[in-house]
């Protein structure tokens, strides 16, 4: 999940633990508008056993700050926030991988010259700070399915990776993904049979008819388990696609990772309204 629009937020009312204070320790372009950072300063070991596309939060320095101002935990859970401080931006992103070697965790940005993530990771080197919560989230497919079907856009492309480093060999997956054009690109891997095809948006405004198209003429049989992440209202027409076609509601799962023109969305859409 990433920043496109400014999607993410502090969200819910669950007691959390506190931010933990990060630094960037590299930074590698991965395609022209697809940046991995690295992070480390601390003991992230509990990325080690994230479940596949997990989400973390990030707290940004405010504009000024050279670290973000964080909250106090209080002993009931609560969080308190310096008077007269101006907050951190904070954002859900999916953790690409964490490396046990080095004790890094690596966040994918998709850089799209809007919102304060996207900007922070175009200038982001070595040494500078932020602070990260998590990793929350469940998952809700049944790794155990021996057939998938995958879609996403470019918002969605860690959690793509994340999820087919966790399928076993016994299954196959077909994976459909939409970029703005081939230098979007990125290589995928899987211990399962995979097939990715790469779907270039017809027009810079049309998110998710590439994926929509996909769905319309894919025949998925029994026994399948289909995931999909994109643009919020994409993702509803795709999933009324996938269920007017017989794919079980229990064999489903959807994402809405961001909503165009939507500064702040929720990091929990499920597009089951």
């Amino acid at each position: 999940m990433s920043d496109i629009q400014g999607r993410g937020g502090p969200g819910g009312g669950r007691r959390r633990p506190p931010p933990q204070t990060v630094e960037v320790v590299r930074v590698e372009r991965v395609t022209p508008r697809l940046v991995s950072v690295h992070l480390g300063g601390g003991d992230l070991s509990r990325f080690r056993d994230a479940a596949p596309t997990a989400h973390i939060k990030l707290f940004l320095p405010a504009p000024g700050q050279d670290a973000p101002v964080l909250p106090t935990v209080t002993p009931e859970g609560g969080r308190v926030w310096p008077e007269g401080a101006a907050r951190p931006t904070v954002r859900t992103y999916t953790p690409r991988a964490y490396d046990p070697a080095t004790g890094t965790l690596e966040v994918q940005f998709v850089l799209h010259g809007e919102g304060p993530a996207s900007a922070w990771a175009e200038r982001a080197v070595p040494g500078a700070t932020l602070a990260l919560g998590g990793p929350g989230g469940r998952f809700g497919a049944d790794l155990d399915a021996p057939r998938w079907w995958i879609a996403g856009d470019e918002s969605a492309l860690p959690a793509v990776a994340t999820l087919l480093d966790a399928l076993p060999w016994a299954a196959s997956a077909r994976v459909h993904l939409e970029v703005d054009g081939p230098d979007d690109e990125i290589p995928l891997s899987s211990r399962a049979d995979l097939t990715v095809s790469w779907h270039h948006r017809r027009s810079p405004d049309a998110f998710g008819e590439e994926l929509y198209d996909a769905a319309a003429s894919a025949t998925i049989t029994g026994g399948t388990q289909a995931w999909v992440a994109c643009e919020a209202s994409a993702m509803r027409r795709i999933r009324r696609r996938l269920l007017d076609g017989g794919v079980p509601r229990e064999s489903l799962v959807t994402r809405g990772y961001w909503r165009l023109g939507v500064a702040d969305h929720p990091d929990h859409d499920h597009g089951e309204d």
